[in-house]
């Protein structure tokens, strides 16, 4: 889920003012975080019996098939296919009156679906958890895995809701003023540099 939200940071007389934005993540540091969440995911289970890896649309998928590259690299009886999906939240949303120009994406579930798997929600940026409640209202409409647990890229903090990822690739504190933006050549284009970014707000 990329968020609203840039730093206004410590301020004093005199002090220059904050860049724009700022890179706090680059195209090597996510790969790398990436493939740290992926062993963390095959230790917590115990290996790679019984995963999913359904991603959060939009920015969530491409980073659900990273990670399931990953694991089939570490253990090549995973097929990476076979194992990812795609969970659309959006008519769970519960910001729908707000933006009901939300356009909906499709959920695609791996043939095996969910029942008695242990599913890894993958989204980008953990903000509110807000979409991650409307993830797990969702699956409870598609069956009953045996564990849901919950990977990002980044948890910047500033959580609404009693909900805490169990695999971070950076934990970002930001103020409730910035906007943290990850970008993926997945779905911003071929030319795109992956990285994440800090905007300033207004």
């Amino acid at each position: 889920m990329t968020s609203t939200s840039a730093p206004s940071g410590d301020r004093t007389s005199g002090a220059a003012a904050p860049s724009p934005s700022r890179m706090v993540l680059s195209a090597a540091d996510i790969d790398r975080a990436l493939t740290r969440i992926a062993y963390e995911i095959l230790e917590a289970n115990k290996g790679s019996e019984n995963l999913l890896l359904l991603g959060i649309p939009r920015r969530g998928f491409p980073l659900a098939q990273r990670l399931a590259a990953k694991l089939a690299a570490t253990d090549p009886s995973i097929d990476p296919a076979a194992i990812t999906g795609q969970l659309d939240v959006t008519m769970f949303r519960d910001d729908l009156a707000h933006q009901p120009t939300r356009a909906p994406q499709r959920t695609e579930l791996p043939a095996s679906g969910i029942d008695g798997k242990v599913v890894v929600l993958v989204d980008d940026v953990l903000y509110s958890g807000r979409t991650i409640r409307a993830a797990l209202d969702a699956l409870v409409d598609l069956g009953r895995p045996q564990a849901v647990r919950l990977a990002v890229l980044v948890d910047r903090g500033h959580r609404e809701l009693p909900i805490r990822a169990d695999h971070v690739g950076k934990n970002l504190p930001t103020s409730s003023a910035e906007k943290v933006r990850v970008r993926l050549a997945e779905i911003d284009g071929p030319g795109t540099v992956d990285e994440v970014v800090i905007e300033a707000g207004a």
